[in-house]
């Protein structure tokens, strides 16, 4: 049975990813913020980015498969990704790296595809493309890139966040001029399995096989959550629609894994 590693398995996505595969593989992850709950967990374990040393956690571990949906300091996640490769190279094991649409966020013309080349305005978008170089110099086999455009799902940052101020009757900032897709924890977590099953290698992306504009997807969203007359303060950075979606050519997942922007709206309910 396959030893899968999730670091970051107590975030939103990270967890989506521990449900889904915790029944089949031997599945550990990694917390930061202290948790009676995950303490008492045998199969997570406490991990300080910035003051530990990953290697002691992956000598105790051995883990075949590493998925990282690590967040915090940049510089300690470069660092830890790097040592990372390091044990991926002496193992022969599979890193799987949650990336982002931002890789692509200096171009605005068109959707981008899985091969196309990365350049970002942002830091976050510069951090990704750094940890991506360094992967894209392993054996095809050892590495996965999944990049995501934003995530929601049943009990998301992103949609309690909205719920809060549609309650409090607060402006949502909305992009009209914004082409995007999106995606769900849940289906991520699907879409993954997959891959690990399949043995898939190369970079995935994992969004909504349809686009819709920024304000569009979220006054649908609102509306889905009993709020029909949002008050939205328009942003307009752009005369021109400009795109940040990441769309599949060339890695294309099955019919059943593939996702469209309405079952995201649909699974975007906190319980």
């Amino acid at each position: 049975m396959e030893r899968i590693l999730i670091l970051g398995a107590s975030g939103f996505i990270g967890n989506a990813l521990y449900k889904e595969l915790c029944s089949y593989f031997d599945t550990h992850g990694t917390y930061f913020t202290e948790s009676p709950s995950l303490e008492k967990n045998q199969h997570f374990h406490h991990f300080d980015l910035e003051t530990e040393n990953i290697e002691i956690l992956l000598k105790n571990i051995k883990p075949s498969i590493i998925i990282s949906a690590l967040h915090g300091n940049f510089n300690a996640q470069i660092n830890a990704h790097f040592n990372l490769i390091n044990y991926v190279l002496e193992t022969n094991s599979r890193l799987i790296f949650i990336s982002s649409s931002n890789v692509f966020d200096a171009f605005t013309n068109f959707p981008s595809y899985e091969y196309d080349k990365t350049l970002s305005q942002s830091v976050y978008g510069r951090f990704k493309i750094k940890i991506e170089n360094a992967l894209l110099r392993l054996p095809n086999k050892n590495y996965n890139i999944l990049r995501l455009p934003m995530v929601f799902g049943q009990d998301s940052p992103r949609i309690k966040d909205l719920k809060n101020m549609l309650y409090l009757g607060e402006a949502i900032e909305v992009f009209p001029n914004v082409v995007i897709n999106v995606t769900e924890a849940d289906h991520l977590a699907r879409q993954v399995h997959y891959i690990i099953n399949r043995k898939k290698s190369g970079v995935f992306h994992l969004g909504s096989s349809d686009l819709i504009h920024q304000k569009d997807f979220i006054e649908e969203v609102c509306n889905h959550l009993g709020y029909s007359n949002p008050l939205f303060k328009n942003v307009y950075d752009s005369n021109n629609d400009r795109f940040l979606a990441v769309l599949p050519k060339d890695n294309l997942l099955p019919a059943n894994l593939q996702l469209s922007v309405q079952k995201v709206i649909e699974a975007s309910q906190v319980v």
